[in-house]
């Protein structure tokens, strides 16, 4: 993962930490974040057709959720 995310420059932020719930009823076990410097960059390493086995694997092993957010800098 760290080459593919390398390719699309992006970087991870948090990477499997188990998070802290403060408000509300969300209690996720585990968080991952990834910074990218555009959108664009995010959407180009999410839609990389060589990364796409991987994405496979985790979908078929995992429960999770995915979320693109635009931030400022």
């Amino acid at each position: 993962m760290p080459a593919f995310l390398a390719r699309h420059s992006g970087k991870y932020i948090v990477q499997g930490v188990q998070p802290t719930t403060i408000e509300g009823d969300w209690k996720p076990e585990r968080m991952v974040i990834i910074e990218f410097p555009e959108r664009a960059k995010a959407e180009a390493f999410l839609g990389d057709p060589e990364i796409q086995d991987l994405f496979k694997v985790r979908h078929e092993t995992t429960t999770s959720k995915l979320v693109l957010a635009d931030g400022c800098t």
